[in-house]
């Protein structure tokens, strides 16, 4: 055990643990309430509180150089800076000179009603598989399926 965590022993571990604890609480039931301003709070501003108090108390960062701190926040500052650079593009279902026709097509089954939403894969699970495709064959029976499916 390092100096640091004989220094804190392992009461302040568990205290720290029992804050994520009730934050992870209140992040569960924040969303219930239907509150919009209310969900993103608990949502975002708990996680990245949640984040701090694991990257302090549990990984040390506040006792590593400061060029480590620098270069995190740094990477944070890019990674934040291109997705503000792509999601404009990638979050749309066509563009100028693309589109994305599978996008496309969800959407327009799940506005037509033929998808619901909800998976019934299972329901008619044998049948529409094609040849070579017999129950049981190509998927395991505890619950996990074969891979493509």
């Amino acid at each position: 055990m390092s100096d640091h965590a004989e220094e804190h022993g392992d009461s302040h571990y568990i205290k720290i643990y029992f804050w994520l604890l009730a934050l992870l609480v209140v992040s569960f039931i924040g969303p219930e309430a239907g509150i919009q301003w209310l969900t993103l709070v608990t949502a975002f501003g708990i996680a990245v509180v949640k984040a701090y108090m694991v990257a302090v108390h549990f990984m040390h960062i506040n006792l590593t150089p400061r060029y480590v701190i620098y270069t995190v926040v740094t990477c944070l500052i890019f990674m934040l800076l291109f997705f503000a650079g792509a999601a404009p593009d990638v979050m749309k279902d066509r563009g100028t000179n693309w589109e994305k026709p599978a996008w496309i097509e969800a959407e327009r089954a799940y506005a037509a009603g033929e998808v619901s939403g909800v998976s019934s894969h299972g329901e008619d699970h044998a049948e529409g598989h094609g040849d070579g495709h017999a129950e049981g064959e190509g998927h395991a029976t505890d619950g996990h399926e074969a891979a493509g499916h």
